[in-house]
C-alpha cells in the first residue's frame, strides 16, 4: 500500500493503513487495496490546487456543482437516450441536489408540469418517459420532483384517483407491492408505496375492484410491515426480497416503510432485530476510507452516502422519541452510532470532482453524475442534521393514511401519528466549516424538510379526490 504523508490535525484513523486487514489474497482484497491507496492522498489534504481547512477538509464548491446539475436540466446530448426510462429520475436527483445547494427551482415549474403531464398514464401513476409503463420507482421519483418544485400546478397534475387506483391493483396478498403490473414485487415497493399514498394523502381502502380487495385484504398498508420484517437476513441487512442478499439500499427502503407505518420507536424493534441489523451497518463504513459500501465484500461508493448513511438517523431517532407536549428541544443531542465524521471527510475530500466538470462521485477514479450529486449531498446533509422523532397525539380516521410530519408545530395537534424535528449537528470538534453545510433533509422523504411539508399540507388539506 501506498504512504502519504497527512496534513497536521487529521486523524491518523483516515490516512493510516485499514486497522484490520485480511492476509487472504483474493482479486476482491487487491481493489479494495488499491481504492484505500486512491483515497489516501485525498484524505491526506495533498491534492494541489484544493482548498482545505483548519482540519484538512474540502470546502464544498456549492456553485460548480449547481452548476453541473443544471446542464442535467436542459438538453442532454444523444449519448442519454439509454436513459430515456429514467427521465423521472434525472429531474429528482437534478432538483434534490439543487435545493440541497440551497438553490431556487421553481424556474424549472412549468416545464416539468407539462412532461410530467405527458408521462401519466390514464391508469395511474408515471412512466419512464412518454407512452411508458407506470413504474412506482419513476412515480414515486416525479412524485418528489414536483414536491421540490412546489406550487399547485405541479400539485394539481397528480390524478389521485387514479392513482389510488393503480397502487390498489399493485398491492400483493402477502402484503407486498409489485413494481408494475406484472413486475417484479421488493422492498422498494413497500417503501415508494409509503411515501406516495402518505404524501398524496389518499385513501387507504383498497379499491373494491382491484385483486388486492378480491384476496380480503382490507387496506393498502395491510401486511406491509410483515413483508419486510422477512426481507431481514441472516447478517441483519435488508435484502430485496426474501431470502436475498443484504443490501444498502434496500436497508433504507424497509427503515423508511417502517418509519411511515408507526413509530420508529415502535415500528423497528417490532418488525426488525434492530442489534444485528446496527451491527451490519457498522460493517458497511470503512477505515481509513470513511465512506460506505453497500453490500459485504464491496468497495466504497459515494451514493451509499445515503443509502446506508441515513439508516443510522433513523435509528438514532428510534432511540430518542421526545411526546410533542414537551416542546421541541432547544438543541438535539446526537446518539452518533457512527462516524460522522469519516462520513464527511469520505464526501467532502473523495467525493467531489473538483475540475471544471463539477459534481458528486462514487469515488476519486469515478466521474460525477447526476444520481451521486444528488445522493452524495443527501448524505452529507444526514450526517450534518439530527433528527428527532416527535410523538404525537393521533385524531385522523382510521381510513386515512397515517401522517409523518416533519415539522410538527405547522400543523398543530391533528396532524397524526409521528412528527419530526430536524437539528443541525454541531459537535464542539466540527471538522466542515459552516459554509459547506447543505440543507436540511427529511430523514424518511428525502427532499429538503420544507418541500415536504409544504407538499402534505396541501393534500391533507383536501377532503376526498
Amino acid at each position: 500500500m501506498a504512504s502519504v504523508a497527512p496534513a497536521a490535525g487529521i486523524p491518523s484513523l483516515y490516512t493510516a493503513d485499514p486497522p484490520i486487514w485480511d492476509l487472504l489474497e483474493t482479486p476482491t482484497s487487491h481493489v479494495q487495496d488499491n481504492t484505500v491507496d486512491e483515497c489516501r492522498p485525498f484524505l491526506s489534504a495533498d491534492i494541489p490546487d484544493v482548498q482545505y481547512n483548519a482540519h484538512g477538509v474540502a470546502h464544498l464548491d456549492k456553485p460548480k456543482h449547481a452548476a453541473f446539475l443544471r446542464k442535467h436540466l436542459e438538453k442532454l446530448p444523444g449519448a442519454y437516450m439509454t436513459a430515456d426510462a429514467s427521465r423521472p429520475w434525472i429531474f429528482y436527483w437534478c432538483l434534490n441536489g439543487l435545493r440541497l445547494l440551497d438553490q431556487d427551482v421553481s424556474p424549472f415549474r412549468e416545464k416539468l408540469v407539462d412532461t410530467a403531464r405527458s408521462m401519466q398514464n390514464e391508469s395511474g401513476g408515471f412512466g419512464g418517459g412518454f407512452g411508458q409503463r407506470s413504474h412506482l420507482a419513476t412515480t414515486y421519483a416525479l412524485v418528489l420532483a414536483l414536491a421540490l418544485v412546489g406550487g399547485d400546478e405541479a400539485r394539481e397534475v397528480i390524478d389521485r384517483r387514479a392513482m389510488w387506483k393503480w397502487l390498489s391493483s399493485l398491492k400483493q396478498a402477502d402484503g407486498a407491492f409489485q413494481m408494475s403490473l406484472d413486475g417484479e414485487v421488493d422492498v422498494r415497493g413497500a417503501y415508494c408505496a409509503t411515501v406516495i399514498v402518505t404524501l398524496l394523502n389518499l385513501p387507504m381502502d383498497v379499491w373494491h375492484e382491484s385483486p388486492a380487495a378480491k384476496a380480503g385484504l382490507p387496506d393498502l398498508f395491510t401486511g406491509l410491515a410483515d413483508y419486510v420484517r422477512r426481507c431481514q437476513t441472516y447478517e441483519g441487512g435488508i435484502s430485496g426480497k426474501p431470502d436475498a442478499e443484504a443490501h444498502g439500499a434496500y436497508a433504507f427502503c424497509a427503515l423508511g416503510c417502517l418509519a411511515i407505518l408507526e413509530s420508529p420507536s415502535q415500528s423497528f424493534t417490532k418488525h426488525l432485530d434492530v442489534p444485528r441489523l446496527m451491527s451490519w451497518l457498522s460493517s458497511r463504513q470503512y477505515a481509513p476510507e470513511g465512506g460506505f459500501s453497500g453490500r459485504t465484500n464491496k468497495l466504497v461508493d459515494g451514493c451509499y452516502s445515503h443509502w446506508v448513511g441515513a439508516c443510522w438517523p433513523l435509528i438514532e431517532a428510534s432511540l430518542q422519541s421526545i411526546p410533542v407536549e414537551t416542546g421541541p428541544p432547544e438543541s438535539a443531542t446526537s446518539l452518533d452510532l457512527y462516524d460522522r465524521e469519516g462520513l464527511i471527510r469520505y464526501i467532502l475530500c473523495c467525493g467531489q470532482d473538483q475540475s471544471r466538470r463539477g459534481g458528486m462521485r462514487d469515488k476519486p477514479s469515478r466521474p460525477s453524475d447526476a444520481y451521486h450529486t444528488c445522493y452524495v449531498l443527501s448524505g452529507l446533509s444526514s450526517a450534518q442534521h439530527v433528527s428527532v422523532s416527535t410523538l404525537m397525539a393521533t385524531k385522523t380516521s382510521s381510513r386515512q393514511a397515517p401522517a409523518a410530519d416533519i415539522i410538527s408545530q405547522d400543523f398543530g395537534g391533528d396532524s397524526g401519528a409521528i412528527g419530526w424535528e430536524v437539528f443541525p449537528h454541531c459537535p464542539e470538534d466540527q471538522v466542515f466549516d459552516e459554509q459547506d453545510r447543505v440543507s436540511p433533509i427529511d430523514p424518511v422523504y428525502t427532499i429538503p424538510i420544507r418541500e415536504r411539508a409544504d407538499f402534505i399540507s396541501y393534500f391533507r388539506a383536501k377532503s376526498g379526490f
